[in-house]
């Protein structure tokens, strides 16, 4: 869409929407079926997950999992992208097992590791499990955080 700017070595993956403004640093990975909303930033190096979805107006500094929403400022989880994903066709016994990885991770105020050991243990082994896992664990900059509901962060 219009001023959206893509700095150099960047990957966009297919069916990806940059909307209205959205600027890309360089070497940012963006995954299938991803959205960015108008006057999304994203800092260098950043990755963001398959089907993800990104509210408008945010800084991105950390990466985004697959199947997220992510919204606030600074950016941080705000539930799964359950409409895309019906959306793309996906059964709802899926979309329940994404739901359990993201409430362990998100919700239950473990560790990032402590929370991955316990879906390795808890969450029936999957592809989309495995996608997430992977994800997370593959990456450097780290994830961007859950949401505290705080007024002074």
């Amino acid at each position: 869409m219009a001023y959206v700017h893509v700095a150099h070595d960047c990957l966009i993956g297919n069916h990806v929407i940059l909307a209205n403004s959205v600027n890309l640093a360089g070497h940012v990975v963006i995954l299938d079926y991803a959205i960015l909303e108008g006057y999304v930033g994203v800092s260098q190096f950043i990755r963001i997950g398959a089907h993800s979805f990104i509210g408008g107006q945010t800084g991105v500094r950390k990466d985004v999992p697959p199947y997220t929403k992510a919204a606030r400022e600074p950016l941080s989880f705000a539930g799964i992208n359950s409409v895309g994903l019906k959306r793309r066709g996906y059964e709802t016994a899926v979309i329940n097992l994404i739901q359990d990885v993201y409430r362990i991770l998100y919700t239950k105020g473990y560790s990032t590791r402590n929370a991955l050991d316990i879906i390795e243990k808890e969450i029936p082994s999957s592809p989309h499990k495995d996608e997430i896992t992977d994800f997370i664990k593959s990456s450097e900059r780290g994830i961007m955080r859950g949401y505290s509901g705080g007024e002074d962060e």
